[in-house]
């Protein structure tokens, strides 16, 4: 008999344990789904401020976490057509997220839509350069679309239009006319170099003029010699 009481014993303790460890478990698990998002940091946007981005995300009452994973915080974002990629990680028992955003830039406006990054034509006018002439060269076009992104935004935004002016020496030659009234001409090869152009045009004392870029690097006032 006593044998008997011991095992029984044993099972009762065994149970006990078992049901004290699933109750753990089950408040675990209860407490940390119920965590909500604390912190939201905001990553590579230039097009949208970070209060943008979290409205978008429908994070902007701080929701609970596991209602809003990964692929739906993604799947909401990437639905606007200014946004080409997004990568979303929570940190911190998933109370953190750091959303990185791939912008699907506006690039410029061509036949009265606005060329974005990938290629994509949209109804809605950007406050872009104009394209004001054709690009019968899909190639040229193509590699303009790739190398217009190597110009820094504070540049694009003193640019007003562009326009293709291919010479007997390059097809790949642009006229860029700049807000303040000063002209470039830039090769898609050399594009980078009109991230100088303050720079440059500092030194010529508010003159206005025609800046080569793509034979050289000198400026020509207007009515004026070569400098």
């Amino acid at each position: 008999m006593t044998r008997t009481v011991k095992r029984r014993k044993v099972k009762k303790k065994s149970i006990l344990i078992l049901l004290f460890f699933l109750a753990l478990i089950i408040f675990t698990v209860f407490y940390v789904f119920n965590f909500h998002i604390t912190n939201i940091y905001i990553i590579d946007n230039n097009i949208f401020t970070d209060q943008e981005i979290i409205d978008m995300a429908k994070l902007s009452k701080y929701p609970r976490t596991f209602n809003n994973n990964e692929l739906i915080i993604k799947s909401r974002l990437e639905k606007n057509e200014l946004i080409k990629k997004v990568s979303v990680n929570k940190k911190n028992f998933f109370r953190e997220v750091y959303i990185t955003i791939e912008e699907n830039t506006p690039l410029f406006i061509y036949h009265n839509k606005t060329i974005l990054k990938d290629g994509k034509e949209v109804d809605k006018l950007y406050s872009v350069p104009t394209l004001i002439n054709d690009i019968n060269d899909q190639k040229i076009y193509n590699k303009l679309l790739n190398k217009i992104n190597d110009i820094d935004l504070t540049i694009k935004e003193r640019i007003s239009e562009i326009k293709y002016d291919p010479n007997k020496a390059d097809k790949e030659r642009f006229l860029i006319y700049m807000n303040d009234g000063n002209y470039v001409y830039i090769t898609l090869r050399k594009i980078n170099r009109i991230n100088n152009y303050v720079e440059i045009i500092s030194a010529f004392e508010n003159k206005k003029g025609i800046l080569y870029l793509d034979s050289g690097e000198y400026f020509e006032v207007f009515g004026g010699k070569h400098e």
